[in-house]
C-alpha cells in the first residue's frame, strides 16, 4: 500500500471482494441445491414418490453423527491449545 492510498478505501475494496466472492459462493450453493431437488423429483416421481426418504434421512443422520465428532475433536483441540497457552505463560513469566 503506498502513501496516498487511503486505509479506509483499501478496506473498502477488501470488503468488497469478500462479500462478492460470499456472493459467488452463495449462488453455486443455490444452483446445486435447486439440481439436486430436481433430481429428486425425477426419482420420486420414477418411483411413485417412495425413494429418496430414507436414503435422505440416512445420510442426514450420518452427516449429524459426523458434525457432532467434529465438534467433539474442536472442542478436545480447543482444550488443548488452552493447556498449551497457559504452559507457555507459565513458562514465560519464569
Amino acid at each position: 500500500m503506498s502513501d496516498s492510498e487511503r486505509p479506509d478505501l483499501v478496506a473498502f475494496q477488501e470488503l468488497e471482494h469478500l462479500i462478492q466472492a460470499l456472493a459467488d459462493e452463495m449462488a453455486g450453493w443455490r444452483r446445486r441445491a435447486q439440481e439436486a431437488e430436481a433430481k429428486l423429483k425425477t426419482v420420486q416421481a420414477a418411483t411413485g414418490g417412495k425413494a429418496g426418504g430414507a436414503g435422505l434421512e440416512k445420510e442426514n443422520r450420518e452427516l449429524r453423527e459426523r458434525l457432532e465428532a467434529a465438534r467433539v475433536r474442536t472442542k478436545q483441540l480447543l482444550e488443548k491449545l488452552r493447556f498449551l497457552r497457559q504452559q507457555q505463560e507459565t513458562e514465560a513469566h519464569r
